[in-house]
C-alpha cells in the first residue's frame, strides 16, 4: 500500500482543493513572473486593447479632455502665404515688381540703359544682355517711345526707378509686331532666335540701371 502524499488545502472561490506542493510552486512562480514583466512592460497591455475602445478611452472620455485639453482642442488652420499681386494693363501686360529702385524715375520720353532677360512663357531662355556664363552684361540704351520700343516693354518701364526689377508677362499684341522696333539683339543668331518667337506671350527681365 502507497504511503499517503501531503497536500497542501488552498482555498479557491470559497471551496477547498488540495494541489501537490510542485503544482503550487509552479503557479507561484508564474505569478510572480507575471508581475515582474507588467511592472517591465506597462505598453503590453495597451497594446492588446481594441483599437476602438483606445480611442474612446483618450477622445471621448471628458475627465481626459480635462486633464489634457490640449488633445481635445481644435488644429488651428494653416495661414496661406502672402500672395504677390500683379498689374495688369489693357493691353494685356502683366507686370510683377521684384525689387523696388531708389533712384530716379522713368517717364514716357526718356532715355534709360538698361539690362533684361527674355524667355518664352515656358520658361525656354531666348535673349538676355547678361552672359549666362560669365556674368557680364552689355547693357542697351532704349527710348521710352513706341514706336522705337515695343509697347509691353515701354509700359514695364515707364514708372520703375532706378536700381528696380521688374517682371513682366508681354502679349504678341504688345510685342514684336514689326522687326524694327527694340530691343532686338545685332547678332544673326539671337536676333532670329528672338523674331521666331514674337507671335507668342514673352517673358521680361528688367534691370533698370539709368535714366539718361
Amino acid at each position: 500500500m502507497e504511503a499517503p502524499t501531503l497536500q497542501t488545502p488552498i482555498q479557491w472561490s470559497g471551496a477547498f482543493r488540495f494541489r501537490s506542493p510542485s503544482i503550487i510552486k509552479n503557479e507561484q512562480t508564474k505569478i510572480a513572473l507575471a508581475k515582474n514583466l507588467s511592472g517591465r512592460l506597462p505598453a503590453l497591455t495597451v497594446k492588446m486593447m481594441h483599437k476602438r475602445s483606445l480611442l474612446q478611452i483618450v477622445v471621448l472620455n471628458p475627465v481626459f479632455l480635462n486633464v489634457y485639453p490640449v488633445l481635445g482642442a481644435p488644429v488651428p488652420e494653416m495661414e496661406e502665404p502672402e500672395v504677390i499681386r500683379t498689374q495688369k494693363f489693357a493691353s494685356g501686360v502683366r507686370i510683377q515688381d521684384i525689387l523696388e529702385g531708389e533712384g530716379l524715375e522713368a517717364h514716357e520720353g526718356n532715355m534709360v540703359e538698361v539690362n533684361y532677360v527674355c524667355r518664352r512663357a515656358n520658361g525656354y531662355f531666348v535673349h538676355s544682355t547678361v552672359d549666362q556664363f560669365t556674368g557680364e552684361s552689355s547693357p542697351v540704351i532704349l527710348p521710352l517711345d513706341e514706336k522705337q520700343i515695343i509697347k509691353g516693354l515701354k509700359e514695364v518701364l515707364v514708372g520703375m526707378k532706378v536700381g528696380g526689377k521688374r517682371r513682366a508677362l508681354i502679349p504678341p499684341s504688345a510685342g514684336y509686331i514689326n522687326e524694327t522696333l527694340k530691343p532686338i539683339p545685332d547678332e544673326f543668331g539671337p536676333r532670329r532666335s528672338l523674331l521666331s518667337h514674337a507671335n507668342e506671350p514673352l517673358v521680361f527681365e528688367v534691370q533698370l540701371l539709368k535714366v539718361l
